[in-house]
């Protein structure tokens, strides 16, 4: 039976009060740093593409690790980006944010980084085989549990199901059950991906996104989110208002693309670019 509560739809107005205004006399140590880990061989641009959001959604300094032993060096499009090798990535001092997940794998390597990265005091968002990851690991739902950092979960339905060992079927019956479990279980704020996606908060509250469209079931999309909510992490939100405000921008930005024709083909580079003009109207 279908859970009878009834999510609260997200507004512009709502997410963008929570937004923290630039001083004038401000320099890049002012808007936090994030590491983007991931990255394994066949799948770099994932984390690139986080790290681009990322940087361009107003982190002050951007960290990318790869996995891929032939990972490049600098990102040609992005040079602004550091990259590392991943390990090294999470050594990095200062670090405010991690967003780990995005092209990570399921290797060894990836598992000794994820654990790594639970443990690390900085805030943490975890996308895709990181939530993966997780999902054949259970041990590792106390440590993420007893975090004292920030922590958010971005499962899209095939990985939510994994995570609460139930199948895809069960978890689109009930989306509302779903996002509360996974909050609960891992004691986090979660958001569960989908038409209208649903965002639990870590204060049990519960809402869902109106923006988006049918376009944005594209390759990257979940990794430019990743890199969003890891960007107002970054600037000083708490892990609530920073998955409010990212998950409406993100839907709103594929909506502004949508508006000029482009639902067919919308790329997630496309969506970086809309959401920073979309974030700067509505500041």
């Amino acid at each position: 039976m279908k859970t009878k509560n009834t999510p609260k739809p997200i507004t512009s107005k709502q997410v963008i009060a929570a937004f923290p205004k630039r001083p004038r006399d401000s320099h890049k140590g002012n808007f936090g740093t994030v590491a983007v880990i991931g990255g394994a061989s066949g799948m770099v641009g994932a984390p690139l593409m986080a790290g681009r959001a990322a940087l361009k959604l107003g982190a002050g300094c951007v960290h990318v690790g790869l996995l891929a032993d032939n990972a490049p060096v600098v990102d040609l499009m992005q040079p602004e980006l550091m990259l590392h090798a991943a390990a090294d990535a999470l050594k990095l001092p200062g670090l405010d944010v991690l967003a780990v997940g995005c092209g990570l794998g399921r290797s060894l390597a990836a598992q000794k980084l994820l654990y790594d990265a639970i443990r690390h005091p900085a805030a943490l968002v975890l996308d895709a085989d990181a939530l993966n990851l997780l999902a054949e690991r259970p041990d590792l739902a106390s440590d993420l549990r007893a975090r004292k950092a920030a922590t958010v979960l971005t499962p899209h339905p095939g990985e939510a199901a994994r995570l609460l060992g139930i199948k895809t079927e069960e978890v689109q019956a009930d989306r509302v059950a779903a996002v509360r479990q996974l909050a609960h279980k891992f004691g986090c704020s979660v958001m569960l991906k989908g038409a209208d996606s649903l965002v639990a908060t870590s204060d049990g509250k519960l809402y869902v996104n109106k923006t988006g469209n049918p376009g944005m079931s594209a390759a990257g999309m979940g990794d430019v989110l990743t890199g969003i909510v890891a960007a107002f992490l970054a600037q000083g939100m708490g892990a609530d208002d920073a998955l409010l405000l990212a998950v409406h921008l993100h839907g709103a930005a594929g909506d502004e693309l949508a508006k000029q024709q482009a639902t067919i083909g919308m790329s997630a580079t496309e969506v970086t670019e809309w959401a920073r003009w979309l974030l700067n109207q509505w500041v």
